[in-house]
C-alpha cells in the first residue's frame, strides 16, 4: 500500500487478519464456510465445525419455556442476569478458584466470543502487541486487528504441541499489552501445564501485560487439569477469565457467555460490551442460570466427562486404522492428525486432504494450517482437526469411511 493511502477500513483490516484475503485481494470465504460447504455438497459427515449433534440437558428447556412464559423477555441489563452472575460466581468457589464478586466481577455475554472481542477492545490500544499462542482461534488476530494492535505467537510445536521456553519469552516485548491462553487449548486439545502457566504470568507480569483466558473448554479435559492463572502469585489483578455454557451444556446457538475480572477492568469491558450487543437473551440467561443450579447437585459434570472422554477413544481408535497418524488430545472435543508419508497422492498436505476427503470419503475436517500465521503455517501443514461432539455411531461411521478411501 502506497504511505501515503489512507488505512484500511476496519473490515479490511480484519478479513487479512483472519486470512479472509487472497493473493490477489479478493474476499475470501472462512475455512469454516468453506468446508461446510463441501460437506452439505457431498452428504459428508462435518467433523470440521465443533457443534454437538445432540442437545442439552432436558433443564435447559424446562427452564427457558418457564423464562418466556413469566415475561422474562426484555433487556436484561449490561452486567447480565443477577441469578446467572450468582451461580458463575458460586460455580468459581465451588471449583476451588477464587470467588468474584457478582455484582462488580461477573459480566454476562453474548457467548465467549462477545467476551474475548469485548476484553480486547477494552484494552487494546493501536501500536500495543498481543500474545497468542498458535495454532490460535481465529477471532484472536480478527479482534486484535480492529483494536490496531499487532500480534506476536508462540507456536505450539508439532507432533506434542507444546510450547518452546524460548519462543514463548521473545514473544514478549515492550509494547505487550496482553497474552491470551487458550485452556484447554483449541485447536490441537493440548492442556498447557503448570510450567508454561507459570512462566506466562511471571512473563505478563513483568510487561505489566494483561492475560486474558479462554476456558470454555474447563471441563472437557482428560489426562491433565488446566491451571488457574488468576490464581498464581502476581495473576489476578491482571487476568480476564473467559467461559460460557455453549461447550458444557452444548447448546452452541444459546450464545450466553461470561467474563471475570477484578472490578477495574470489569467496568472498561461493561462500557465496551454495552455497545456491542449491548445484552445476551434474557430468557435465555435465565435458563442458564437454573442449568448451572442443576449441575452442581447432581451427576452432570462426571458424566459429561465420561461421554466426552468415550468419543474421544472412539475417534482415536476409528483412525487408528487409518494412513492418519493421530495426536490423543488432553482437553477439548478437537483432535489433531497428520498425513502418513504413505498416504496416497490426493491426500498430500492437510489442506489437500481437506478438500478432497469430503467427496472422496463423505467426511469434512479442517486444515489446521487455517489456524496459524502464514510464517509459520509451515509447522502444520501435514496436519487436520477432527471435531469429535458427536455421538459415538457418527464417529465410527467417519472413520470406517475414511479408511474405506484408502486413508
Amino acid at each position: 500500500m502506497d504511505p501515503a493511502s489512507p488505512s484500511p477500513a476496519p473490515w479490511r483490516r480484519l478479513a487479512d487478519a483472519a486470512g479472509l484475503i487472497d493473493e490477489r485481494g479478493r474476499l475470501s470465504s472462512t475455512i469454516f464456510e468453506e468446508m461446510s460447504f463441501l460437506a452439505a455438497r457431498h452428504g459428508a459427515i462435518n467433523l470440521g465445525q465443533g457443534f454437538p449433534d445432540t442437545d442439552g440437558p432436558e433443564i435447559l428447556r424446562e427452564a427457558l419455556a418457564e423464562a418466556v412464559a413469566g415475561g422474562g423477555n426484555q433487556y436484561a441489563t449490561i452486567a447480565g442476569d443477577p441469578d446467572l452472575r450468582r451461580g458463575v460466581a458460586e460455580a468459581e468457589e465451588r471449583a476451588g478458584r477464587r470467588r468474584p464478586d457478582p455484582e462488580t466481577e461477573v459480566t454476562v455475554t453474548a457467548g465467549a466470543t462477545e467476551a474475548l472481542a469485548a476484553a480486547m477492545l477494552a484494552h487494546l490500544r493501536p501500536g500495543d502487541e498481543v500474545v497468542f499462542f498458535e495454532p490460535f482461534y481465529d477471532l484472536y488476530p480478527a479482534v486484535a486487528a480492529l483494536a490496531g494492535a499487532a500480534v506476536r505467537t508462540v507456536p505450539l510445536r508439532p507432533p506434542h504441541f507444546r510450547p518452546d521456553p524460548e519462543d514463548l519469552a521473545a514473544a514478549f516485548t515492550e509494547r505487550t499489552r496482553m497474552v491470551v491462553v487458550n485452556d484447554p487449548h483449541n485447536p490441537t486439545g493440548t492442556v498447557l501445564g503448570e510450567e508454561t502457566a507459570r512462566r506466562v504470568v511471571q512473563l505478563a507480569a513483568a510487561h505489566d501485560a494483561l492475560i486474558l483466558t479462554d476456558s470454555v473448554y474447563e471441563h472437557l479435559h482428560y489426562d491433565a487439569d488446566p491451571v488457574d492463572l488468576a490464581g498464581l502469585p502476581g495473576a489476578a489483578e491482571r487476568t480476564i477469565r473467559v467461559s460460557a455454557a455453549s461447550k458444557t451444556f452444548s447448546v452452541t446457538g444459546w450464545r450466553v457467555g461470561w467474563a471475570i475480572a477484578p472490578q477495574p477492568l470489569t467496568r472498561a469491558l461493561r462500557v465496551t460490551k454495552g455497545y456491542l450487543s449491548h445484552s445476551a437473551a434474557a430468557p435465555l440467561q435465565a435458563a442458564v442460570a437454573r442449568a448451572l443450579a442443576w449441575a452442581e447437585q447432581g451427576s452432570f459434570y462426571p458424566e459429561l466427562h465420561e461421554r466426552y472422554r468415550r468419543q474421544r477413544d472412539v475417534l482415536l481408535e476409528g483412525l487408528s486404522a487409518t494412513r492418519l497418524e493421530v495426536c490423543a488430545p488432553e482437553g477439548t472435543f478437537f483432535a489433531v492428525a497428520r498425513v502418513g508419508r504413505d498416504a496416497p497422492e490426493w491426500a498430500g498436505t492437510g489442506a489437500q486432504l481437506a478438500q478432497a476427503l469430503p467427496e472422496r470419503a463423505g467426511v469434512a475436517v479442517v486444515p489446521l494450517s487455517a489456524f496459524a500465521t502464514q510464517a509459520n503455517a509451515h509447522l502444520y501443514a501435514d496436519w487436520v482437526r477432527f471435531a469429535f461432539c458427536k455421538r459415538p455411531e457418527v464417529l465410527r461411521e467417519a472413520t470406517r469411511r475414511i479408511a474405506a478411501a484408502g486413508l
